[in-house]
């Protein structure tokens, strides 16, 4: 009994320090039973674990420092759990074809020569991802249906396992937007902490309303409240869209990975083709008018 205690000590505290995902798993999976994608949260707010959706994160935002969390030439393996329906599974691959299209970085099936892959898994609660190239397996979670509701959600926590971190804990964002610290859930409050001065690198793009990586303005409210408020209204209902990337993510993204001529050859007058399933899990692509909103957006900026 001694020896059976000692080891679940070991494995709470290691779990602490490192943000495993081994507590609380009955109240995420009770939050993510209760949400539909009408909710004023975004899915992967909804967990306990590091800023709601981060597993052994690293210093750093909005895009880690360390080239060594960067995967080799911008190839990610992968490899997905035959435990996803067609149609979950689908929302997954169409999300890896928008990084393809938009980015310099690519998804392939892993091989046995593969020593660092991305494992995506449905079977743990919640959505949530490590942060960068860890080295070795390293998982993707991605509870279904509810983390593959919408395509913005898997390129969240994908743009999460490329390197990224989350937008609304730049060291600037006082600039933008206030936080409304009552409204947060107790033990919650470090989700928003800032980043420290020096340890943050948004590759020259301005803070970004409309990423794909900002929080909802409810995120981890205790009272029905926001918890985020931005300093222009305009810009309110902005924060925390799902639906695809924003220009802003694409640049950082092209930026990280050195090729920002990708960025440059895109038709910023375009479409984002957001890309949803039927539940035959057969594919059908939308074309939607966003990518000329997320640019006039995205340069309203300079104007403030």
């Amino acid at each position: 009994m001694l020896t059976i205690n000692i080891i679940l000590l070991i494995s709470l505290f290691f779990g602490n320090i490192f943000n495993t995902p081994i507590a609380d798993k009955k109240e995420i999976e009770s939050n993510l039973d209760s949400w539909n994608e009408f909710d004023l949260q975004n899915p992967e707010e909804l967990g306990n674990y590091f800023e709601g959706d981060l597993i052994n994160p690293k210093f750093g935002r909005n895009g880690l420092v360390d080239t060594a969390s960067r995967w080799n030439k911008g190839i990610i393996p992968y490899e997905i759990s035959r435990n996803f329906q067609t149609q979950d599974k689908n929302v997954i691959l169409q999300a890896m074809n928008v990084y393809s299209k938009y980015t310099c970085i690519s998804f392939r099936p892993k091989t046995p020569d593969d020593k660092d892959y991305i494992s995506i898994t449905n079977y743990n609660n919640g959505c949530w991802s490590q942060v960068g190239r860890q080295g070795k397996k390293q998982e993707v979670n991605l509870q279904s249906p509810q983390c593959t509701k919408k395509l913005g959600t898997s390129l969240h926590e994908l743009m999460h396992a490329a390197g990224f971190l989350h937008e609304q804990n730049r060291n600037e964002r006082d600039d933008f937007v206030t936080i409304k610290w009552d409204n947060i859930k107790d033990d919650r409050e470090r989700n928003f902490d800032k980043a420290e001065e020096g340890y943050e690198q948004g590759f020259g793009v301005p803070y970004d309303f409309v990423s794909v990586m900002h929080y909802s303005s409810y995120a981890f409210s205790s009272n029905g409240e926001r918890t985020i408020i931005t300093k222009d209204p305009k810009n309110l209902d902005k924060i925390g869209q799902r639906r695809g990337f924003s220009i802003g993510d694409i640049m950082k993204i092209n930026a990280m990975y050195d090729c920002p001529e990708k960025t440059q050859q895109l038709n910023l007058t375009g479409d984002i083709i957001e890309t949803l399933t039927n539940n035959n899990g057969n594919q059908k692509e939308q074309e939607r008018n966003t990518l000329w909103e997320a640019v006039n957006n995205f340069f309203s900026i300079f104007d403030e």
